[in-house]
């Protein structure tokens, strides 16, 4: 299964902050909330950097501005 990007320039930048944020705080934090946090900073960045989000995909929204043939 090929990943077709749905996610704009825009999108992006604020996943890759957005998981960087949630690192630092999960590096700060202790227990169970620590794993959480990291988990989900891992997956905004892996989110940022295929430019691909599962949510979008199931709701079919798209912000990318590439046009498809």
């Amino acid at each position: 299964m090929k990943i077709k990007k749905n996610i704009g320039a825009v999108d992006r930048v604020i996943r890759i902050v957005m998981g960087i944020v949630l690192l630092i705080l999960a590096f700060f934090s202790a227990g169970w909330s620590a794993v959480i946090l990291a988990v989900a900073g891992l997956f905004c960045l892996f989110e940022g950097a295929v430019s691909w989000c599962v949510l979008y995909q199931l709701l079919g929204k798209n912000s990318c501005r590439i046009k498809r043939k």
